[in-house]
């Protein structure tokens, strides 16, 4: 599940389980029918349907006031769905799901579009009654149509990542004006109805008139809690608060969407946002560079108490940040190479010396929860793993998984030993001072594409301790459009990515890591991992009938993905950060999953006059 949130919470289902529907046979005969306003992967959903609202809101929270955001880079496209063009900041929020999900809770939904979901025990169909009252913005009733339409319209115009991610929903059909069924394809997959309730719905009647595999930047229709209000093609972006929003009384949604306007500001670059947001045209910030948390908030606001600062901590997994070989072009499709590589990258001397202590290096996929490999492998996962170990590296089953370490010194004696005997094996030696092939004579030598030049501190040591043993490292930062274009067609030796993960992993690890997306252009298989072993484990983990097994199939995985050595693994904090003008209030309550729930956030009357009064902000 793509979605990232939360953990498990005792049952109160508000509304019926394993009532038979109308129409069905009974329950001796066929798998019960259930029908309740949420779904959980695993388990049971922790609200009911009479819940008030989620406690990590404030339902009394005031509507009203802009906020200001900051955007890097540019935008030429309101249209997010489609692989052309770099879509505007913040426009998923004019749509809704189906459902939604909670913050607190590791794979549960609950029904925003949808009044309610039905599906067999089996999980084979799924059966979506929209609610009453779901209108467009422009007063037209949201229909079963619209949520057929939509699905096909993914699958087949949109980017690829969505006929992939939707592959083994068959079929969508209405069965009237509010009700439509989705059948799945045989097999087992208890995430499927929960993937389709991730479905944003869009409007036939909209779209019908124009086409939706091109780039656009007429305003299109939604029926979320917000509509662009007006833009600026790559300067600046509005959103309007709907007044009469159709979901405003939902539980879901009390004490949300807060903010009558926000805007998105673009810049040219992440430093430019950050004097931005120094200067007061910026509100809120989610800080991601250690050097400017340690040492960038001396500014004069801050010291006033007029910016305000926190650490929040949360449990969400870590994921995969990281440099990604492409194993499409030579030399990475060696294994051996990719390893002395990575061996190369000093992470102690980085975190000494670039980040001021604050991180831990990433030795897992799925890092900072339980879903993380550690030790050697159970007894659950051996019995996964023995019938692929043909194609399996032989260390999966001998060795835990540890990145090179140095003391941080700087002193990569041992590290540039190890890389070169494995570069040696691989056919390499040292010749005129560079690693070269030695059948070929070609140079070891590769461009690392960065997007962001914040990076560039980072690579060019690392790109040093490479010179040490004669291989070359082109360093090349463009601009976010371009960094995007080039990933889409993996035009890249190497880059710098992510892997973001929730605690409910599943069918978005095919587009991650299956052979079937390796060569479809625009999917996250940045890295082009073509193995059997990992396809199968990918099906297992899909198919894990409870949270036990799914922790055991992800722990397998993420193994063979380790030392696979497709990534140089890079770093996590296990905690956010963010900076903000003290005009804001917010929940007394994070949620687990979700530790800036901005959406929950308001402003505060009494703070932002004084701000003004004190002419501290613009």
């Amino acid at each position: 599940m793509e979605i990232s949130g939360p953990g498990r919470r005792t049952v109160v289902l508000g509304l019926a389980v394993g009532v038979v529907a109308p129409g069905l046979a009974s329950a001796q005969d066929k798998p019960r029918t259930i029908v309740s306003h949420g779904i959980a992967i695993h388990g049971e959903p922790g609200y009911a349907a009479d819940t008030p609202h989620f406690p990590f809101v404030d339902p009394k929270a005031p509507k009203g006031g802009s906020v200001r955001l900051g955007a890097r880079g540019t935008f030429d496209s309101l249209n997010p769905f489609i692989l052309k063009g770099v879509a505007a900041a913040g426009i998923g929020q004019i749509y809704l799901p189906l459902m939604a999900n909670s913050a607190d809770e590791a794979s549960t939904e609950y029904g925003m579009l949808a009044e309610t979901i039905e599906y067999p025990g089996d999980r084979s169909w799924a059966i979506f009654t929209l609610r009453p009252q779901a209108r467009w913005h422009d007063g037209q009733p949201v229909t079963a149509e619209d949520v057929v339409f939509t699905l096909d319209i993914l699958k087949t115009k949109a980017s690829p990542q969505y006929a992939f991610y939707y592959a083994d929903v068959i079929k969508a059909e209405a069965l009237g004006e509010r009700r439509v069924k989705f059948t799945f394809k045989a097999g087992e997959n208890r995430e499927l109805p929960v993937i389709i309730g991730q479905l944003m719905v869009l409007p036939r009647h909209w779209w019908a008139t124009r086409e939706f595999d091109k780039t656009t930047l007429e305003v299109p229709l939604g029926c979320g809690p917000y509509r662009v209000e007006a833009f600026e093609p790559g300067r600046q972006i509005t959103y309007r608060r709907v007044a009469d929003w159709w979901a405003k009384d939902l539980w879901l949604t009390r004490g949300r969407y807060n903010f009558d306007v926000i805007r998105y500001d673009y810049y040219r670059d992440a430093s430019v946002v950050f004097e931005a947001f120094k200067s007061g045209d910026i509100d809120f910030r989610q800080e991601n560079t250690a050097r400017l948390w340690a040492t960038a908030y001396e500014f004069l606001a801050v010291k006033a108490g007029t910016v305000k600062r926190d650490e929040i901590r949360h449990e969400l997994p870590a994921g995969m940040q990281c440099f990604a070989f492409n194993q499409r072009r030579e030399p990475f499709k060696d294994r051996r190479v990719r390893e002395a590589i990575a061996a190369l990258f000093d992470f102690e001397w980085s975190n000494r010396n670039l980040f001021h202590g604050f991180y831990r290096r990433n030795v897992s996929f799925f890092g900072n929860s339980e879903l993380a490999s550690t030790g050697l492998p159970s007894k659950e996962e051996l019995e996964l793993l023995e019938p692929l170990r043909a194609d399996i590296p032989a260390e999966v089953f001998t060795h835990e998984f540890q990145p090179p370490a140095t003391d941080g010194s700087g002193n990569i004696r041992d590290q540039a030993r190890h890389a070169t005997a494995l570069l040696k094996a691989a056919g390499f030696e040292v010749k005129a001072g560079k690693m070269s092939h030695v059948a070929t004579g070609k140079p070891l030598a590769f461009e690392m594409l960065l997007g962001d030049g914040s990076f560039e501190r980072i690579v060019l040591p690392y790109k040093q301790n490479l010179e040490k043993i004669g291989v070359e490292m082109r360093v090349r930062t463009v601009d976010s459009a371009q960094f995007k274009a080039r990933e889409d067609d993996f035009d890249f030796d190497m880059m710098v990515d992510g892997f973001g993960q929730s605690l409910s992993p599943g069918n978005e690890q095919r587009d991650f890591w299956s052979s079937g997306a390796a060569d479809r252009k625009g999917s996250r298989n940045t890295t082009g991992i073509r193995n059997p072993a990992i396809d199968k484990l990918i099906d297992l983990l899909i198919a894990a009938p409870d949270r036990k097994a799914l922790i055991a199939r992800t722990r397998a995985l993420d193994r063979v993905l380790l030392w696979g050595h497709y990534v140089v693994p890079a770093w996590h904090l296990g905690r956010t950060w963010i900076a903000y003008w003290d005009r804001f209030g917010r929940p007394s309550k994070t949620a687990r999953y979700q530790p800036v729930s901005f959406d929950a956030w308001w402003i505060d009357e009494t703070r932002d006059k004084a701000l003004r009064d004190a002419g501290a902000r613009k």
